[in-house]
């Protein structure tokens, strides 16, 4: 190689993301430095069936002193410590229209919401990798209900809802505090700022180029396939051009579909498909139940206009480990003062996942 011949495997250079406005650096030179930092704990699921102690598992106590239903299937009830909650006083009242330090700079909005935990299963030892098809569909029906019940309490009894971000932390390098399969959903008055600041360049793309920023990005991705990992008829899974984390991944919608609020069976079957086959990858990557948290980006609640028309559903996985069980990617330095940094390209990682089994999970195999 001559030092004219740029490698986008080996030099440094900065990618774009247009869904934030954002750059990333990425270096994958670093990839080859030995490792002598952090090592996590390698996670392997021994839990039983059934907690005794755990506070989400069927008929138990919760820890405000609520009990769980025997529930069979996925269970949803109001978050016992809900970061937002409906009743709350007003912020005091000041004149928006007199220009001082104050209204500069200490802007302040109050929110108002509510929150929801999402038990997938009543099984405490299972993830997502781990369940049936058909017990992924149940999780998905919840999806969709809670979505279309907080939309509907909006319109008919005039309730602060505008965004519900459903999420799952997995594994306690994510911060998940409780290992039963679970995931939440914050419903708030306001769009949350990375959603929002989607929305905008969804906008500003269709008003540029006259076409839906996801319509093009996915003919490219399925054009190039070098980032693809995996598909069916009705989603794709690619590594981002422009990831921050090393395993990072998208599941697009491969037609505009705003919200799971619109899906139909096929729809529901066919993520319910991807979901399993995507984390049982992620298991197998490195023989371990892998850490992550993964959201839904959909349209805003009763949405019209510009909001209905450019939402585009997806989801977003945000893994932390790096090249082992036990090894971790951190965002810290040069990725909280100049902009985020990654060293593994998003293409040797789309390959490394391309790769694994997505139909039997490590752990069946002894």
């Amino acid at each position: 190689m001559t030092a004219q011949e740029f490698d986008f495997s080996d030099h440094s250079h900065r990618r774009y993301n247009p869904l934030t406005d954002s750059w990333v650096l990425v270096s994958p030179h670093r990839a080859k430095r030995p490792w002598l930092g952090q090592q996590e704990a390698a996670y392997k699921p021994t839990a039983p069936l059934y907690d005794s102690k755990c506070y989400l598992c069927p008929g138990n106590e919760r820890a405000t002193g609520g009990q769980n239903p025997k529930y069979e299937s996925t269970y949803i009830f109001p978050n016992d410590y809900a970061a937002v909650k409906i009743d709350q006083p007003p912020l005091p009242k000041t004149d928006p229209d007199k220009d001082t330090l104050r209204n500069r700079l200490f802007n302040v909005q109050s929110v108002r919401g509510n929150c929801f935990v999402i038990c997938f299963s009543p099984k405490h030892n299972l993830s997502i990798p781990q369940m049936k098809l058909s017990d992924l569909i149940h999780v998905i029906n919840a999806w969709q209900t809670l979505y279309n019940d907080l939309a509907r309490e909006a319109r008919e009894i005039h309730k602060p809802y505008k965004y519900v971000q459903i999420f799952e932390n997995k594994g306690t390098a994510m911060g998940c505090s409780n290992l039963h399969p679970h995931g939440q959903a914050w419903c708030l008055e306001a769009i949350p700022s990375e959603v929002s600041q989607e929305l905008k360049s969804f906008s500003k793309y269709k008003h540029e180029h006259n076409t839906d920023l996801f319509a093009d990005y996915i003919k490219l991705e399925l054009q190039e396939k070098s980032r693809l990992v995996l598909e069916n008829e009705s989603f794709m899974v690619v590594v981002p051009y422009w990831a921050v984390w090393p395993f990072e991944t998208m599941i697009v919608s491969k037609k505009k579909i705003p919200s799971i609020g619109n899906f139909n069976q096929t729809l529901k079957d066919d993520l319910a498909s991807i979901l399993k086959r995507l984390t049982i990858k992620y298991d197998n990557m490195f023989e371990t139940s892998f850490p992550y948290s993964m959201g839904l980006h959909q349209a805003p609640l009763n949405a019209t206009g510009d909001a209905l028309n450019d939402s585009w559903f997806h989801m977003h996985f945000y893994p932390p480990l790096l090249r082992s069980a036990t090894v971790r990617k951190f965002l810290v330095g040069f990725e909280m003062l100049g902009e985020p940094q990654r060293d593994l390209t998003p293409e040797q990682a789309a390959e490394k996942l391309r790769n694994l089994d997505g139909e039997v999970h490590y752990l069946e195999k002894f």
